[in-house]
């Protein structure tokens, strides 16, 4: 492609993708091999092709706009909606709810039954880094479940290693406890990687049953107390350039 995979200015064509919110960068890599995109008319054939500011890109015979702003988004999730494009089931979605173009994707999920801050980004590059494992981004719940936490449960809460089954161990819980009157108990409780229902099947893995499971930070990003389930509102420039540095 003209020398690009050998000119160190210009953006990589998969960063180049992900930045303009079409996907992420391992989806970009293939569409790439899938001879899916084209620059300046040529088809693109080598993984590190780098994109200069005055070339055209298509994807599927589709130009891409890198002009186009990013849109990130905080939304204070009810209880009782999917965070998914579409159900097979037909339940209630958050893009019912959303009126969002349809780049615009939620950075990681929150269950059915939980509710509270949540994410939603055009960024690919951004998303990916966000809720990719190895990154340990930190999310903070508040979390009622039923009775109270002995001694030994809390000690195995914090230490991690609690068995949740199909080979999956909890990590260790950094966890405060906000109340407990004996037949329910709040804590919160902030986990560093985004799995399957992780907080409910290690409360349940220690005999208690969640009742009410409440996201309220994603990395920096805080929910305001006051703000209405369901509301939303665009994150602040100070906000997202918080979540780039991550």
């Amino acid at each position: 492609m003209n020398g690009k995979t050998e000119n160190n200015q210009g953006v990589r064509i998969n960063k180049y993708l992900a930045q303009c919110g079409v996907c992420s960068r391992r989806e970009a890599d293939k569409m790439v091999d899938a001879g899916r995109v084209q620059i300046n008319g040529e088809v693109v054939t080598q993984m590190g092709t780098k994109v200069q500011p005055h070339d055209v890109v298509l994807v599927d015979d589709k130009p891409v706009d890198n002009n186009q702003d990013q849109i990130y988004l905080l939304y204070n999730k009810p209880r009782g909606l999917l965070c998914s494009r579409k159900d097979d089931k037909g339940r209630p979605l958050i893009y019912d709810h959303l009126d969002i173009p349809a780049h615009v994707q939620s950075v990681g999920r929150l269950d059915m039954d939980s509710e509270g801050l949540l994410l939603l980004t055009s960024n690919g590059a951004l998303l990916q880094t966000l809720i990719a494992p190895k990154n340990q981004v930190p999310r903070t719940y508040k979390v009622k479940f039923t009775g109270s936490l002995s001694l030994e449960s809390i000690e195995k809460l914090r230490n991690g290693g609690i068995d949740l089954g199909k080979g999956e161990f909890s990590d260790p819980w950094d966890m405060s406890i906000d109340a407990d009157n004996g037949r329910h108990s709040w804590i919160t409780v902030t986990i560093k990687r985004g799995r399957w229902r992780e907080i409910r099947r290690t409360l349940d893995a220690v005999g208690h049953i969640v009742r009410r499971l409440i996201r309220v930070r994603f990395g920096p990003i805080k929910l305001e107390e006051g703000m209405p389930a369901g509301s939303w509102r665009h994150l602040t420039s100070k906000e997202v350039k918080s979540l780039k540095r991550l």
